[in-house]
Order: C-alpha cells, then sequence, then structure tokens
C-alpha cells in the first residue's frame, strides 16, 4: 500500500474488512505500506520487477513523489489498483486545480496570518545548507489521477472504499494466484455498481420541483422523500451505485466519490443536467427575462458549484484544470507521461 496525495482514509479502511485480515495474512506478506511498517523507497527499488502480486495506491498524484512512486509501484507489481476516490479521480487534492500553484504557495507561506514569513520564501526543490543539500519533492501545477500517470488494472471508487469492495478485488487477486481463477476484465471497477445512487435509494422520489437549495444546516429534511427535491443537493442522479445510498439514508446528499456511470463522460455536467430537472422555471406563459431570472435566483442559493460537481471528480473531468495564466480551464483527458509543471 502507498499513500500519495490523500486524507489517510483509505489506509485506515483496509481494516474495516474485519476478519478477512486473517485471510489476507495467510495468503500474503507485506512487502511495502509504510503507514504501517517502517518500509523505504529502497526496499522496493531492491525488488525484482512484478514481485508485488497486489499495490493497492491510494491519493493523487499531487508531486514528484507521487510520480515516482506511481511508475515504480507499477513496474514492481502486478496488478496495480487505484484504491479510492483520490487515486481514481483526483478527489479533493484535484480541487487544487482549480487555481495555481503559484496562488497556493502564496496562501499558505505568505498571506497565512499563522505563517511568520516576511521574506515570502516559498519551497524549493533544491536548497543548499550548512549541513549539505537538501532536495524535497516537486509541487506539480496539475493534481493527476493514477491512470493518468501509468495504466492501471483495477479501480476501487469511494471515500473511502466500502469494505465489501476492498475485499472483493484481495479475494479476486487471491484466487487467481491460489486456485488459477480468472481475474477481472483489466480496467474493471470493481466491487461497485452499474447504476446510479438514486436507483439504490429509498427514498421516494415525486417528481418534484423547486425554487432554490439549501444547506445542510438551513433545513431538517422530511424522512423518506428524495434530497433533491427537497432542496438538498445531492449528488445521487450522477454518481455510480454500490455504496447502498449510504448518505443519503441519513439525510445527507451523496457527494459523488463513486465517480460517473460508464457512459457519463463527466460527472458535473451531468448534474447540471438532473439539477435542471428539478429546478422550478415558472409557467410557460412567463416571459423569457422572468424565466431567466428565476433560474438564476435558484442557482445563487447553491453555495459553490464547482467545488459540488466536481468535487471528486476534476481531474477526470472536461475542465481538468484552470489555466496557470488565470484563463478558461482547459480540456480534454491526457493520459501517461509527466504531470505539467
Amino acid at each position: 500500500m502507498y499513500w500519495a496525495a490523500s486524507c489517510g482514509g483509505c489506509e485506515i479502511s483496509v481494516l474495516n474488512i474485519g476478519d478477512k485480515l486473517l485471510d489476507v495474512d495467510a495468503a500474503y506478506d507485506v512487502a511495502f505500506w509504510p503507514v504501517a511498517a517502517d518500509f523505504k523507497y529502497d526496499d522496493v527499488r531492491g525488488y525484482p520487477d512484478g514481485y508485488i502480486d497486489v499495490c493497492l495506491y491510494n491519493g493523487a498524484v499531487r508531486n514528484s513523489e507521487n510520480e515516482e512512486m506511481a511508475h515504480l509501484l507499477r513496474q514492481k507489481s502486478k496488478v496495480l489498483v487505484a484504491f479510492g476516490s483520490c487515486a481514481y479521480e483526483g478527489c479533493i487534492p484535484a480541487l487544487a486545480n482549480l487555481t495555481t500553484k503559484e496562488a497556493i504557495f502564496r496562501s499558505v507561506y505568505q498571506d497565512n496570518p499563522s505563517i511568520d514569513n516576511p521574506d515570502g520564501v516559498f519551497p524549493q526543490p533544491v536548497s543548499e545548507v550548512p549541513e549539505g543539500v537538501l532536495h524535497i519533492p516537486e509541487f506539480y501545477e496539475t493534481v493527476k489521477s493514477l491512470d493518468q500517470v501509468v495504466p492501471v488494472d483495477y479501480t476501487i471508487p469511494g471515500c473511502p472504499p466500502e469494505p465489501e469492495q476492498i475485499w472483493a478485488v484481495l479475494e479476486a487477486v487471491t484466487a487467481a494466484l491460489t486456485a488459477g481463477a480468472e481475474l477481472p476484465p483489466a480496467g474493471s471497477i470493481v466491487g461497485a455498481g452499474t447504476v446510479a445512487v438514486c436507483e439504490e435509494c429509498s427514498l421516494e422520489k415525486n417528481e418534484k420541483t423547486i425554487e432554490r437549495f439549501y444547506r445542510p444546516y438551513e433545513i431538517t429534511p422530511e424522512p423518506e422523500l428524495c434530497l433533491l427535491e427537497q432542496g438538498i443537493l445531492c449528488m445521487g442522479p450522477a454518481t455510480r451505485g454500490g455504496c447502498g445510498a449510504l448518505c443519503p439514508q441519513v439525510g445527507m446528499g451523496c457527494r459523488g466519490c463513486y465517480g460517473p456511470l460508464d457512459d457519463v463522460e463527466d460527472q458535473g455536467a451531468k448534474m447540471l443536467s438532473a439539477i435542471a430537472s428539478v429546478v422550478d422555471v415558472g409557467a410557460p406563459d412567463e416571459e423569457e427575462a422572468e424565466l431567466e431570472e428565476k433560474i438564476a435566483a435558484a442557482m445563487d442559493t447553491l453555495a459553490d458549484p464547482a467545488g459540488t460537481f466536481y468535487r471528486f471528480s476534476m481531474s477526470k473531468s472536461l475542465l481538468q484544470r484552470a489555466r496557470p495564466d488565470g484563463g478558461r480551464p482547459t480540456g480534454g483527458r491526457p493520459t501517461g507521461g509527466r504531470p505539467a509543471e
């Protein structure tokens, strides 16, 4: 397991498979898991190619260290898994693509009232000090998903993945190694569903229209009723199922961590389409200006659209990132190669 640009929750989620850990222990030796034991990168470099049977790589590729380890673990692993939303789609770290490297450094190291840095010194990849030369990872301009850097065999979505998904991958690889079973097709999203979260959700849907959106603290949702139809933003219509609609069941709108459905190219655009179907645009005989005013008023109540619609999928979106020069977002989905500097 490797922890790249992420919160670390995916590392802990492995423990949620419970007594299945005994099966993992019986089938595998741990070759690399820095969060749990004192492994070094040189340990991995010393392994023969393909030595690691299965690698769960969690986190986005934020810097040169993450990228180096992505290439190294790809080389040393038979099966490389994009483990969790950050590795799959960039997730929260990739929201940094809405701004620039320079702006991030300025906010953290210069304009931050808790920092004592009067000279505005920013971190440098190479620094000379009396004791010698210090090297730290290079901070990239663009955050990428794992499969935009190296080929990935399987993906487990989720923030973090659910225990049954984690076990589905480990069980499949274990069966292939010990009993000659066939592995899932390369590129599969393992353990998740093929329908939207809404299809798994038991909340009642009445095709009701709304005039505004509410933040969670502004309203107490009616039980058993669709959250989106109550004005609580829920990404369920644009998100792959498989989680059992856990968040909507407790009154919290889906945040989209399982990513888009197979036939959806851009999760945010899909959600905008879903929202258009529930916003009350008025009677057909109203003047166009009045309709536009109503739509604008409803959308003004939607806090942080970019951070909401692309909370988990910015790296894989059609936008991918804002242009570093402050212009329009760039498009396209590059695969492989080095992250932009």
